[in-house]
């Protein structure tokens, strides 16, 4: 050996006999010593690294569950599954310790004998060729790795360095450890801590990855081939390096022979065996991606939910939580089948949303949040992580299902839903200014009056507000909306449900104080503040899960509960974690919830603007229901409910061109003009979707309503005649649905 050599040597052969020393003088402690008497001889920091060990986990997998407690998806940092020693192979125990360390039950932590042996190997090569490190110590090495300095690669490089002080601190935490454990709690720990490739840590999630298999099901060689890994997992992967991880088993095989685990004819035997990896290796997938395309919006709306109630991403991550949700497989299979049998998800332009929500008067449980559109990253495929089914994301507006808020508002201020309204074909408001359509100048100036006419002129000069709520005439509705007033009006669609949307600005996003001046205010603001009449005809951007929980809360006897995914969270020991959602509340008195439910039960039927596309599905269940769609045909909607399950469907432009969206032959499309109306494509979606969720429950009738909001108390005074209103023409069933 030349000079240079050995200079390089000599440091690193007295930092050894130093080490050995140190070990042998100040770690050969009696095993019955008390881990109090050890902790007075440590230093404070080790004394502190030492209790994290023993109290805190290493970051464990969080399993996300449907409401029949399948997987849907996985969150984590690392992929880690904690799994008790009775739940390991004896093959994988077996393994580790004849090629790791087989004296593992006879030292204390550090084995001072192979210290020596070491010492003496590396002295008479003149070079660092044999280390010495107990399991116990590797468990400590890893942990400072992977635990204590996770997110700190400078921490983590210092862990590992090759220094006394870093050997001697390994070596004391090592004592601690065997002081306060069996040896079993630390082979099972070192065995659900270590790396087994670059995002796989574990031997539950090795198994799987490798092998789809468990850790209690690992065969010889499956168990030989992953304590292999463990001395280098990046240069013996068995997936890129199969030759190097087939010699390394070998090995490891070899060695279990010499602790008479196996004979030479078992050894034999197995060393022959192929590695048997699966084809690809491929460890879970983590995040909503993983959920698949199905399953991916409902997990991106749990994640938000969570982390609202307190949760950070990265506890998510590594907390090993078991989180069991609302999600209905079947209901969501139902609704994507048919949000995609109305709008391909390959149709340029047009995203067709749904969500489910079961009522209730002390929980809302989302069932369904799906989309056309599969959950994902490949834009080619027309996959998106935009959160269609629950964000505010239809940027154009639910069109006349706001009709509903302008309702209840009227209803609350006096009239029921028998009470005779006005709904000319034209009407000019002296109340509100601004709008779609200024009329001429009234002589003041920069004042203009807003008027409207219907969409088209079947309708008759006056008729009850059940009806009304039925055919959709837009006049009707500004007309109450005057009467009781827009902040009522306003207010209403929060007080119902549109809590989130309403937040926002007009544009659908948060408001931005820097921002133009009308997107530095939320809705709310907004429209109080210009008396803009159209807000009773949803042109402003909307949630689809938001609208479906305004249908819970009104069949729910006006109860509204915030939207939940969650049924329940467990720890990683199993035990329920508290989560702080906030309260239901009677958002409207339950007769008045009551009375706007049964108003809403004619849509469906007659001469209402779902009426034909329920026929059509089969549907003939007592049910609330309202269409909308937007002026420029760039969205429109869908709003039902039953005492069974509230839904809502939104179809909107979801491209960078702000064009309409045209029905007919085929698909829906972009186009110049638009012909889409909430009875056409948004209706069929529901329908279909909700004739197969209620195929086999009973049908159930909605509340029924009190005299007060039947006729109204006279406190709202109405331009009507007292001639009775005349019934308007049942439309054609095979004209297109009026709005």
């Amino acid at each position: 050996m030349d000079r240079k050599k050995i200079s390089r040597c000599v440091p690193k052969l007295t930092g050894y006999c130093l080490l050995a020393g140190l070990l042998v003088a100040g770690l050969l402690l009696p095993v019955t010593v008390s881990l109090g008497a050890f902790s007075n001889k440590l230093s404070d920091q080790v004394k502190s690294t030492l209790a994290m060990m023993l109290k805190t986990e290493p970051p464990l997998m969080t399993t996300v569950t449907d409401r029949d407690g399948a997987p849907i998806a996985h969150l984590y940092d690392q992929y880690r599954v904690r799994t008790p020693p009775d739940r390991i192979s004896p093959h994988m125990k077996d393994a580790l310790l004849a090629i790791e360390d087989r004296r593992f039950h006879d030292h204390h932590g550090v084995d001072w004998f192979a210290t020596l042996r070491a010492l003496a190997r590396n002295n008479s090569s003149g070079e660092v060729q044999q280390g010495a490190s107990t399991l116990t110590q590797q468990y400590v090495k890893n942990y400072l790795v992977h635990v204590v300095a996770r997110n700190d690669k400078g921490a983590q490089g210092a862990a590992q360095e090759q220094s006394i002080s870093r050997k001697l601190r390994e070596a004391r935490l090592a004592v601690g450890l065997e002081t306060a454990l069996d040896k079993e709690e630390i082979l099972s720990r070192y065995l659900d801590l270590v790396p087994f490739g670059s995002t796989i840590f574990g031997v539950a999630a090795a198994a799987q990855a490798y092998f789809e298999t468990t850790p209690d099901k690992l065969t010889v060689t499956q168990a030989a081939t992953l304590a292999g890994m463990v001395n280098s997992p990046t240069a013996l992967d068995p997936e890129a390096r199969p030759d190097k991880a087939v010699e390394r088993r070998n090995l490891v095989i070899d060695a279990m022979v010499v602790d008479g685990k196996l004979s030479q004819e078992e050894a034999d035997r197995h060393k022959a065996a192929p590695l048997g990896l699966s084809e690809p290796v491929r460890p879970l997938q983590t995040g909503c991606v993983g959920a698949g395309t199905s399953y991916g919006f409902f997990c991106s709306f749990l994640v938000q939910h969570l982390q609202e109630l307190g949760f950070t991403l990265d506890e998510l991550k590594v907390g090993g939580y078991r989180i069991e949700t609302t999600l209905d497989p079947k209901i969501t299979d139902y609704a994507k089948q048919a949000v995609e049998a109305q709008a391909p998800k390959n149709t340029p332009g047009v995203a067709n949303t749904m969500a489910v929500v079961r009522p209730g008067k002390d929980r809302h449980e989302v069932v369904a949040l799906v989309a056309n559109r599969d959950y994902g990253l490949d834009k080619e495929k027309f996959q998106t992580q935009f959160d269609l089914p629950s964000g505010v994301e239809n940027k154009f507006g639910t069109g006349s299902v706001y009709k509903v808020f302008t309702t209840a508002a009227a209803l609350e201020k006096g009239i029921g839903v028998d009470t005779v309204i006005p709904s000319p074909n034209t009407y000019t408001s002296k109340v509100f200014k601004g709008g779609a359509t200024s009329c001429p100048p009234t002589g003041e100036p920069n004042t203009h009056w807003y008027c409207l006419a219907n969409h088209n002129t079947n309708y008759p000069p006056q008729m009850p507000l059940r009806q009304a709520l039925a055919t959709s005439p837009n006049t009707a509705f500004v007309i109450l909306e005057e009467k009781a007033g827009l902040d009522a009006v306003v207010d209403m669609a929060s007080r119902l449900g549109m809590r989130r949307t309403m937040a926002t600005n007009i544009a659908g996003t948060t408001p931005d104080p820097q921002g133009d001046r009308e997107l530095r205010v939320s809705q709310t603001e907004y429209y109080k503040a210009n008396g803009n009449a159209s807000f009773t005809l949803g042109p402003a951007p909307s949630s689809t899960l938001e609208l479906a929980n305004v249908a819970a809360t009104v069949i729910s006897g006006g109860t509204w509960c915030e939207p939940t995914p969650v049924r329940r969270v467990l720890d990683h020991d199993g035990n329920p974690v508290e989560l702080k959602q906030p309260p239901c509340e009677q958002a409207v008195p339950e007769a008045l919830a009551n009375a706007l439910a049964n108003g809403l039960s004619e849509d469906s039927k007659g001469m209402g603007t779902a009426a034909y596309t329920a026929r059509k599905a089969g549907w003939t269940r007592p049910m609330m229901g309202k269409t909308g769609t937007t002026e420029e045909y760039k969205s429109a909607a869908y709003l039902g409910a039953t005492p069974d399950y509230a839904g809502a469907v939104q179809v909107f432009n979801d491209s960078t061109s702000p064009q309409g969206i045209c029905v007919g032959a085929g698909p829906p499309r972009l186009c110049s003009e638009g012909n889409i109306y909430g009875g056409t494509v948004p209706a069929a979606t529901w329908f279909d979707t909700m004739t197969k969720v209620h195929a086999d429950l009973p049908e159930k009738p909605l509340p029924p309503v009190e005299e007060r909001y039947l006729r109204g108390d006279g406190r709202m005074k109405l331009p009507v005649t007292s001639a009775p209103a005349p019934a308007a023409r049942t439309p054609d069933p095979l004209a297109p649905a009026p709005r």
